[in-house]
């Protein structure tokens, strides 16, 4: 029983006792009968617990970069009960049945929170992807531009339409990393012969209409394919312009943006360096406004930590080599209290739909997003009056590399309730039960 808690429900926050049964939401209401055992929430908000549907803990094969035992504890202690792990880096990457039976086993063996897998889209294996939907991935991941990785190739144009076709017949969405192949390669090779090599010109090589150009190609085809569609990591607000476009012409488009693109600038990347190489890149502070307005206006579905981790060597070589990748899946909801509502104003309900119940909606997971009888016992316990700066010995994560390190934030999360076990409390991960795996409801017959 949670008593006495500001809880956080679709149509607004409201004082009333929440109980918990079998790990589900039994109940929500004022005054309800007592239980065994009882929380006291009084001056907490009651947020549901994150739903990352963007990172990466790359496991199997590169644990050693992160891996889901210490990705999902730093998950748990940013508020976070499920996440959706990315078919790269891992090695094997996940794009066939093989490879997503092992990762499956690898991520129940380790996580402390329930997850969900997306299936690879790379040049040669779409007659692979309904095994992979019969699985259960969540969707298909493809990138249009080189992904650093040479196992996972980018999608050309025919990979990703016959893919999004697929998909489509699937009744799975497509999530895309936009840009564009032709200016980024073209523009880095220009660089590389002038022998500008620094911050600012990696920034110029991955311009703005790099990411335009290719959110209007793809949602060009998926359009003409019938597929669902789902931009990633959206860095500016153009990009979401050129998403709305696109759905106000009849493509089901979602649009996901990343916390470090409303807290960080391009000067961020400048002063922090490799720590804060991304891609698309950092934005100046306009592209960043133009995307907070997109934010508060309802444009943007979804916020996810795109958390691509790498040890310290591969950070602190010369920048252009340095692997590109934001660490920072314990910070996401801190950003969105601390940037969102107490700078903003931006309403509690909204970023809880922004964390928690447009994922579970877009991707149809079930008894999660919400808080709903009925609905997994998933809660993030927030004092939202509570400053702090974030250390790295705060960090739950393998490496303690954040460019959030030595950030203050205005509102902490106390604990994290995962199908009704306390999994994180205080600074200190307190799951004794290991997450599991969750898969979508599909309205189609696949096999039609």
């Amino acid at each position: 029983m949670i008593r006495g808690g500001v809880l956080v429900l679709p149509d607004g926050p409201r004082v009333l006792d929440l109980a918990i049964e079998d790990g589900t939401i039994s109940d929500i209401g004022l005054d309800l009968p007592g239980a065994a055992e009882e929380i006291d929430a009084g001056g907490l908000h009651v947020f549901p617990g994150v739903i990352d549907i963007h990172l990466h803990f790359n496991e199997p094969g590169r644990t050693e970069w992160e891996g889901a035992a210490t990705g999902s504890r730093a998950l748990a202690a940013g508020g976070g009960t499920v996440f959706f792990d990315m078919p790269l880096n891992s090695t094997p990457c996940t794009t066939n049945a093989h490879e997503f039976d092992p990762k499956r086993a690898a991520l129940e063996a380790a996580s402390v929170a329930d997850f969900g897998l997306w299936g690879g889209l790379i040049p040669g294996n779409v007659c692979q992807m309904a095994e992979l939907a019969d699985r259960g991935v969540v969707g298909f991941k493809a990138f249009m531009c080189d992904s650093g990785l040479p196992e996972f190739p980018r999608a050309d144009d025919d990979t990703l339409y016959q893919g999004l076709k697929e998909a489509a017949r699937l009744d799975l969405p497509v999530a895309v990393h936009a840009e564009s192949q032709e200016l980024t390669s073209a523009l880095s090779r220009r660089m590389a012969e002038q022998g500008r090599l620094g911050i600012r010109d990696f920034l110029e090589s991955r311009p703005v209409i790099a990411e335009v150009e290719a959110i209007q190609r793809a949602a060009l085809l998926a359009g003409e394919a019938g597929a669902k569609l789902h931009i990633v990591h959206v860095s500016c607000g153009r990009g979401v312009v050129a998403a709305l476009e696109a759905r106000s012409r009849g493509v089901d488009v979602s649009i996901e943006t990343c916390p470090h693109y409303l807290f960080f600038t391009e000067q961020d990347v400048e002063r922090l360096g490799a720590i804060a190489k991304c891609a698309p890149p950092l934005r100046d502070a306009g592209c960043q406004e133009a995307l907070w307005a997109k934010v508060m206006d309802g444009s943007v579905d979804v916020l996810a930590s795109d958390h691509s981790p790498a040890p310290r060597e591969l950070k602190s070589s010369e920048f252009w080599k340095a692997w590109g990748g934001i660490q920072g899946v314990q910070s996401t909801l801190a950003v969105m209290l601390d940037r969102g509502f107490h700078e903003r104003g931006l309403p509690p309900e909204r970023i809880a739909a922004l964390l928690a119940g447009n994922p579970s909606h877009r991707f149809r997971i079930p008894n999660k997003g919400s808080l709903q009888p009925g609905n997994d016992a998933d809660l993030a316990l927030v004092d939202l009056s509570a400053d702090y700066t974030l250390r790295p010995e705060d960090l739950h994560q393998r490496h303690a590399l954040s460019p959030y390190v030595r950030a203050s934030f205005r509102g902490a999360v106390r604990r994290t309730i995962r199908r009704g076990e306390t999994i994180f409390q205080n600074g200190a991960i307190t799951a004794q039960r290991r997450g599991q795996f969750v898969r979508p409801r599909r309205a189609k017959d696949t096999h039609a």
